[in-house]
């Protein structure tokens, strides 16, 4: 191990976050950005996904009140049942968990992320913590994947230059390109759109294991079967073609509805930026997955809730006005939309990549 990544394990263990930081930093080509990869030292490069692991822990104990911190961990770890597998995707869902599973007594349940598993290097490192407990795609597998998602890509841009007046196949975000008859992918839908893949072969081969997710954006091709479990979202939590019980989504809502409150109460108290945007997020992705079971009214409701924790939440905004417009409210979509955007001018790119309403009636068509 490399002098310099000895000095960031040893910041961390210390629990200094200065020191944390500027270690970091270091190590990573001068950037305090997870995403930076080009001045990566080699050593670095190999231990990376257990690097930003430790990072990430760091960041959020040194970001969250205490209490805070660990009500949110809580929360999501105690809605877990026995033998699930845990899969975070936000910052804050990711590494609280992750430290009070390592930190606090009771079972050590599977913990990863699906933002990670499109590299290698993170399958492997899963490898290494998790090979007797989660069967996990082999690189050829992986490989596979990542073909089959180019292929598909490649036909939906092909479809999109010669069809300009039909509906765009290409999703917000999917930056495509053909040069020379070959297909690239990049942006963030599109990795996600391949981490979702192979989280969908990861949940095949672990038939008998159940898995909660907290997303980091919609992974929507995941909601056909998946219920409600407190903040999170089971996955597989449903096999019948029947719809949705009523009853799950009414109990979905309540939940949220009490933890705002709870919520919205602790943050008079004890302010935090984190916890606001956290859990506002999480409400919005409860909202989502209520809205793709045709719940319209709870959704609605989820939206408006998550807005009262952060009015700043673009995601928010988005599905709100997003489903007002697809139920026949357009002019109340718009409304909500452009009193947004008064508001939040800073958001406006934000909420651009996101909402299929703004898309559709705030930007003009090009000549």
């Amino acid at each position: 191990m490399g002098d310099s990544v000895k000095r960031f394990f040893d910041a961390v263990e210390s629990g200094r976050w200065d020191e944390i930081e500027v270690a970091f930093q270091r190590i990573n080509g001068g950037d305090s950005s997870a995403s930076h990869t080009d001045q990566r030292d080699p050593d670095v490069a190999k231990l990376w996904p257990a690097i930003i692991d430790a990072y990430g822990v760091a960041e959020q104990v040194h970001l969250w009140p205490a209490q805070q911190l660990l009500d949110y961990g809580r929360r999501t770890l105690e809605s877990l049942r026995p033998g699930m597998v845990y899969v975070g995707g936000t910052d804050s869902g990711r590494w609280i968990p992750e430290f009070l599973n390592e930190t606090n007594p009771g079972e050590r349940h599977v913990v990863i992320t699906q933002n990670g598993l499109a590299g290698s290097d993170y399958l492997d490192y899963l490898r290494l913590q998790y090979s007797d407990r989660l069967q996990l795609p082999s690189d050829d597998e992986t490989k596979q994947i990542f073909d089959d998602y180019v292929t598909d890509a490649g036909r939906r841009l092909k479809h999109d230059q010669e069809h300009p007046d039909e509906p765009s196949q290409l999703m917000p975000g999917e930056e495509i390109t053909l040069t020379d008859g070959k297909v690239s992918v990049g942006g963030q839908t599109a990795v996600m759109g391949i981490n979702e893949k192979i989280l969908k072969s990861i949940l095949d081969q672990n038939a008998d294991r159940a898995f909660a997710l907290q997303e980091s954006i919609p992974l929507k091709g995941l909601y056909q079967e998946a219920v409600p479990l407190g903040p999170l979202m089971e996955l597989r939590g449903r096999t019948e073609s029947a719809p949705m019980d009523p009853q799950i989504a009414a109990e979905s809502i309540a939940y949220w509805r009490g933890m705002a409150q709870q919520v919205g109460r602790d943050l008079e108290v004890v302010p935090s930026p984190e916890a606001a945007r956290s859990y506002s997020h999480d409400i919005v992705s409860g909202a989502n997955l209520l809205a793709g079971h045709q719940f319209g009214a709870e959704a609605e409701e989820g939206y408006r809730l998550a807005s009262t924790l952060w009015p700043e939440n673009p995601e928010a905004t988005a599905g709100l006005v997003d489903l007002l417009a697809r139920t026949g409210r357009t002019a109340e979509a718009l409304k909500q939309l452009d009193g947004y955007i008064a508001q939040n001018p800073e958001h406006r790119a934000e909420l651009e990549k996101v909402s299929v309403t703004y898309r559709k009636y705030r930007i003009a068509p090009k000549p």
